[in-house]
């Protein structure tokens, strides 16, 4: 079992997450050492390490609470309705980025013409 600021320094992650993990009832600690520090095991780890990558995939801490009561085909489907939807931003986002370059472009062209450069 490590403490909680070795969680967060292993996990890459907030003490302040865990605690709103830990108030949403997705985890808990299984343990005090003699100092008082809050100790984690592996299993309550590995749940930590799995709520940050659903966070990172963009679901909230009310649907990672949703679907870690859900049998794994409602998991399953959840996740790849995301992969899709992250696909789709993707997509989006590059075409706002062409978009900006486009414009870019234009606006350093009109610059340099009135300047008279090339």
């Amino acid at each position: 079992m490590i403490t909680l600021r070795e969680v967060c320094k292993n996990l890459g992650v907030s003490r302040r997450a865990v605690q709103g993990y830990e108030q949403a009832g997705l985890v808990k600690p299984t343990g005090r050492n003699t100092r008082g520090y809050l100790l984690y095991n592996q299993l309550e780890q590995e749940k930590i390490r799995k709520i940050k990558f659903l966070q990172d995939m963009g679901f909230s801490i009310k649907e990672i609470r949703e679907i870690s009561e859900a049998p794994k085909d409602v998991v399953k489907g959840a996740i790849e309705k995301r992969i899709e939807a992250l696909w789709l931003e993707i997509d989006r986002k590059e075409n706002i980025i062409e978009m900006a370059e486009i414009k870019v472009n234009k606006k350093i062209t009109l610059l340099a013409s009135a300047v008279g450069t090339k």
